[in-house]
């Protein structure tokens, strides 16, 4: 057995952080506030994006996706469900130096694996990152050197297991939480719809926590676990707007717990931060606590490490999801967001794949007929404003726009310049327009679905 330590991610997809090693009182998740307990737990950690493949993207480099290219949901797919792109499909190399976590941890002799989801937005021969890949979802156990199990006994292991999280739906037995028993945000109206939507993200959270506590026991009765370094997050929120593809609280403020107990003396059990940390951090920390060294120009920091510096803000983008056009970005600092709208001659809940939903008929019927209040309503009009500006201690499910108030005029325009500097200093890409390859390849994939007018130029 190798003296160095393994990494393991245990990546759900599309899960807030109502767990209650957290805060949240609806549920108790036994194992996941366990894991939480034995090593740090990041109150404050955001992803890049607030939908899996942008977000995907920049975990498994070290990179936010604006600076490689890979912000567009679902570009660089040369097969698209069953779907031939042909030759000249939208290809994106990862820039000169850029190369995945997986590459770097099978390059210092790691055996590297994935159980589940990939989903990045760039051109990759998934031979070069793994040693096995298995592309259905959840932990399998020892089943034909799943997960861990074919890891060689002289070898480190540095794996990934992607968790249906937010889309485990259709495993539930029933409902385990009381729908009368969950709060509303006061973004959404509080209809018997929508509860049942938070009661069945619960459910997820309550069958995910399950699911974590087998992979838990695996690790011990393998020997491995208390010489693996195990992280757990997600990679955005659940499905209801405002969450997932959005990049408010609930879109991309994701948990994050790192536990290593052979290591304790740099992830030391019980820890709690309430610093700033990007989902590209992640990377970052995990190459650093194999002992392999972070990268010069990675935009990801080492968690624990000795230069490490704080972060004054985060920053997330949202840009094409499916074949909708957007962009929008938002720097969060300690107290505040920022948003600003590059698109403002279209709604927010512009054509998407949540149409035809119940949630979604609920809502936009409700606003046809004005019943919507105020803090709800705004989100579903035909326009949107060029900014918007929220105090997050007073006001955090940001439904008061503070862009014309005066007494804020002067940290609005601190954060706008955070912005402008970033957007320049990083190259944002989501500032050039999408090429025609990818415009062609997307109303290959979707079709009549593809209404913005950025389309017209290649239909």
């Amino acid at each position: 057995m190798s003296d160095r330590p393994n990494v393991l991610w245990l990546f759900i997809e599309d899960m807030n952080d109502w767990m209650s090693c957290f805060g949240d009182t609806v549920v108790e998740t036994a194992h996941i506030d366990g894991l939480a307990a034995s090593g740090v737990r990041f109150d404050r950690t955001y992803m890049p994006a607030g939908v899996c493949s942008p977000s995907r993207s920049a975990v498994i480099t070290g990179m936010v996706q604006t600076t490689i290219g890979a912000h567009n949901h679902r570009s660089s797919v040369s097969n698209f469900r069953g779907m031939d792109m042909g030759a000249d499909y939208d290809a994106i190399l990862l820039p000169e130096g850029v190369k995945t976590i997986p590459e770097r941890f099978r390059e210092a002799g790691y055996y590297t694996f994935i159980e589940g989801k990939q989903d990045y937005n760039f051109a990759y021969d998934a031979t070069d990152l793994y040693d096995h890949d298995n592309r259905a979802m959840d932990f399998k156990g020892a089943v034909d050197g799943s997960d861990w199990s074919g890891c060689p006994p002289d070898k480190p292991f540095f794996g990934q297991i992607q968790l249906r999280g937010g889309k485990s739906i259709g495993l539930l037995e029933g409902p385990e939480v009381d729908r009368a028993s969950v709060p509303v945000p006061p973004y959404y109206p509080d209809h018997e719809i929508v509860r049942e939507e938070i009661g069945l993200h619960y459910d997820c959270v309550l069958h995910t926590d399950r699911q974590v506590g087998r992979i838990l026991s695996r690790l011990e009765e393998d020997g491995v676990l208390e010489n693996t370094a195990v992280f757990l997050f997600s990679d955005h929120g659940m499905r209801l707007p405002r969450h997932k593809q959005f990049i408010y609280e609930g879109g991309h403020k994701v948990p994050l717990m790192i536990s290593w107990p052979g290591g304790s003396e740099r992830v030391q059990p019980g820890t709690v931060r309430t610093d700033l940390v990007s989902g590209i951090d992640i990377s970052a920390t995990s190459l650093a606590l194999a002992g392999i060294g972070v990268p010069e120009g990675m935009e990801g920091q080492d968690l624990f490490g000795s230069n490490f510096v704080a972060r004054d803000y985060v920053v997330a983008a949202k840009d094409r999801c499916d074949f909708t056009i957007d962009r929008m970005r938002t720097v969060r600092t300690q107290r505040y967001r920022y948003v600003r709208n590059f698109l403002m001659d279209r709604p927010y809940m512009q054509p998407q794949y949540r149409d035809g939903s119940n949630f979604m008929e609920l809502m936009r019927t409700m606003y046809a007929n004005g019943e919507l209040a105020s803090e709800q309503a705004w989100f579903w009009a035909e326009e949107r404003p060029e900014e918007e500006f929220y105090d997050c201690e007073v006001d955090p499910h940001a439904v008061h726009n503070l862009v014309d108030d005066p007494g804020f005029a002067d940290v609005l325009q601190q954060h706008r310049e955070i912005l402008e500097g970033w957007i320049s200093d990083t190259d944002d890409k989501g500032q050039y327009p999408e090429s025609d390859a990818g415009l062609r390849c997307v109303l290959k994939r979707w079709g009549e679905k593809c209404v913005n007018p950025e389309y017209d130029r290649v239909r």
